[in-house]
């Protein structure tokens, strides 16, 4: 880590020139709105608790304003970017506003729910800024596949946020909550006005705050679990009874599943934990 003169982030000028000399135009297609506001990216990377250490893994990088904040504060960076005009891009950026750090920016151009390895030491966070249409899947695929992740920090929209930080008895709760609960303790970490982004989105933004922690002990493996909880919000206004009934084989079936693990066969998925759906697959297995 080194310390970096202040104009070296990306100002909305930065971003106007490059997008321009580049012939970008965010599409919404990607959900593509890029950050403007170098005092927004210095605050994810303080709510991240980036640190001198970390190894972060950011994906969507765009046109560089979050990478650039993180290789201030990180041992390493490591981008991933399906965008092929971005991806080509983004090296020559961080070598002229960043030479000396250069070294320690690695790109991967992929779509990131391809993405099986990273180059490099492990990543220790993911911090970045997601696409709305993708973020869920992409932040789950991300924890999954990189264990040795210990701390996340996305950007995502603000009723996304809500869903993910929500928990049970919530209206919101819902399969990304338990999901992101088997491996992480999730929570809001604050929101992101619209005028920080360019092109300013219709939604506001917030900041989801994911430290890991080990899954729920259990014989059921995680495929079996988050079945069980694909089937119970498939059909969220149904009693678990019915809402389980084709995933066990009868509603009987399903009722004897619940009552092995606990759960009353009357309520319903909204308002389960995530070792409670865990002790469900675990019955039936």
């Amino acid at each position: 880590m080194s310390t970096t003169e202040p104009d070296a982030l990306l100002g909305p000028a930065d971003i106007r020139e490059l997008a321009t000399a580049l012939g970008v135009r965010p599409t919404k297609q990607r959900g593509q709105n890029f950050v403007i506001d170098a005092n927004t990216v210095r605050r994810i990377v303080r709510t991240a608790e980036v640190r001198p250490d970390d190894v972060v893994v950011e994906v969507g990088p765009g046109l560089g304003s979050l990478t650039l904040a993180l290789l201030e504060a990180a041992d390493r960076v490591v981008a991933v970017e399906i965008d092929d005009t971005l991806a080509a891009a983004l090296p020559a950026t961080i070598t002229s506003r960043m030479p000396e750090r250069a070294p320690h920016f690695s790109l991967v151009h992929s779509d990131a729910m391809d993405v099986r390895e990273l180059p490099g030491p492990p990543p220790t966070a993911l911090v970045a800024n997601l696409p709305y249409n993708v973020a869920v899947p992409v932040l789950l695929h991300m924890l999954d596949r990189f264990p040795t992740i210990e701390r996340t920090l996305v950007m995502v929209q603000s009723e996304v946020a809500d869903r993910l930080a929500a928990r049970p008895g919530n209206k919101v709760y819902g399969v990304p909550s338990v999901k992101a609960n088997w491996y992480a303790d999730v929570k809001r970490a604050g929101a992101i006005g619209r005028n920080v982004f360019w092109p300013a989105p219709n939604v506001d933004s917030g900041l989801v705050s994911l430290v890991r922690r080990d899954p729920p002990e259990t014989t059921a493996s995680k495929r079996e679990v988050f079945a069980v909880v694909d089937a119970a919000f498939a059909q969220r206004r149904k009693t678990l009874r019915a809402a389980l009934a084709g995933w066990a084989g009868s509603p009987a079936a399903a009722e004897a599943a619940l009552v092995a693990a606990g759960v009353s066969p009357q309520a319903r998925g909204e308002s389960l934990t995530v070792e409670e759906f865990a002790r469900i697959a675990e019955a039936k297995a």
